[in-house]
């Protein structure tokens, strides 16, 4: 989760927030060096007097200018459709969670099993335990299985709200009379928060979203107690 003072994103968990990160990493990159020589080029301009003649009318450099921003925007374009067609798979996974959005908590039910559903709500201040986080934590946790592919059916019975979790990669729209879907997978297990990112009315920044992923054999034995 994210500490005071973070500037950059939050650690990866799942694949595809890795190759976020990396992508993030390769924009920022091409962005700091055009911005680098942006300012060279300017500075030199505020403190030279000297005046190339050959280059105020040239074919040459006008090509250049022109060629050299559509290289780079391709290379921008082509990681970025490559990450969101891999965001947009959802291949054989092994257990599928609904969530619906409500004002204003979360609903969850696990579609594989009988009768495994739950309200997800926020502690208050005032009942929270040391070490636990205001505004983050809730009275049931989604536990889900790492290592393993999981799909999210989202939807809203209301407003429009959005299911997100930062360190997964995962920022899905709840949308009333549409089910969208997601898949995360995460490699290590431990707490995962995050939060309604759709303004949806006075209680929008209180209803949090934990998710705790747990080895397989501890997830059958929660899910064989839920029953």
């Amino acid at each position: 989760m994210a500490y005071p003072f973070q500037m950059g994103l939050q650690d990866a968990t799942s694949p595809i927030m890795e190759e976020l990160l990396h992508f993030h990493d390769h924009t920022l990159m091409i962005v700091f060096l055009i911005s680098s020589l942006v300012l060279y080029i300017i500075s030199t301009m505020l403190t030279t007097k000297l005046t190339h003649t050959s280059t105020m009318d040239a074919q040459e450099v006008e090509t250049v200018w022109t060629i050299l921003p559509a290289i780079i925007l391709i290379l921008i374009a082509l990681p970025s459709l490559r990450i969101l067609y891999m965001m947009d798979e959802v291949n054989n996974p092994s257990l599928t969670v609904k969530t619906m959005g409500h004002q204003w908590y979360w609903s969850y039910e696990y579609t594989d099993y009988e009768d495994l559903n739950f309200d997800s709500y926020m502690i208050p201040t005032q009942e929270l335990k040391p070490g636990e986080l205001r505004l983050l934590e809730v009275d049931n946790r989604v536990v889900l299985p790492m290592e393993m592919t999981i799909r999210m059916l989202i939807s809203s019975e209301d407003v429009l709200h959005s299911w997100a979790v930062p360190s997964l990669g995962l920022k899905t729209d709840a949308i009333p009379g549409r089910l969208n879907q997601t898949a995360l997978m995460a490699m290590r297990p431990g707490l995962y928060y995050g939060q309604c990112s759709e303004i949806c009315g006075s209680n929008h920044s209180f209803m949090p979203i934990v998710l705790e992923l747990v080895p397989l054999s501890y997830f059958e034995e929660w899910s064989a107690s839920m029953l």
